[in-house]
């Protein structure tokens, strides 16, 4: 497995990275870094990567490009977006391992609500 990724938002326009957003995928922490003025640093632990979904429009597509969404436990960003990013498929790919690797780690539990009520349990 790769130790981690750092890619640069781009323009859907020929790809180009003319924008102040990066992105540093690593094998514990995702964080984004944006502005030019302003900096902003956001950060997410892998632990908290729920799924993993890439889209590609027909224009990302034409310029090798393409835009992966987190969705996340995290409370400030619950669907973090990578937009316009080069290697979109490998980072994908490289967000779910590390993710379900970071979750093994920790030995975090996704529970999943099925709708049983607490007055239920108690007349079995």
């Amino acid at each position: 497995m790769t130790t981690g990724f750092t890619e640069k938002k781009r323009w859907l326009f020929l790809g180009l990275p003319f924008t102040f957003t990066t992105y540093d995928i690593k094998e514990n922490l995702l964080t984004i870094r944006s502005g030019l003025l302003k900096k902003t640093e956001n950060d997410c632990y892998m632990y908290k990567v729920q799924d993993v979904e890439l889209v590609t429009s027909l224009g990302e597509r034409i310029f090798g490009i393409g835009t992966v969404v987190c969705y996340t436990g995290d409370v400030t960003h619950p669907k973090l977006e990578l937009t316009h990013i080069k290697n979109a498929k490998a980072v994908k790919d490289y967000i779910l391992e590390a993710s379900e690797q970071a979750r093994m780690r920790r030995r975090t539990l996704n529970t999943l609500d099925i709708g049983a009520q607490a007055e239920e349990m108690d007349e079995d």
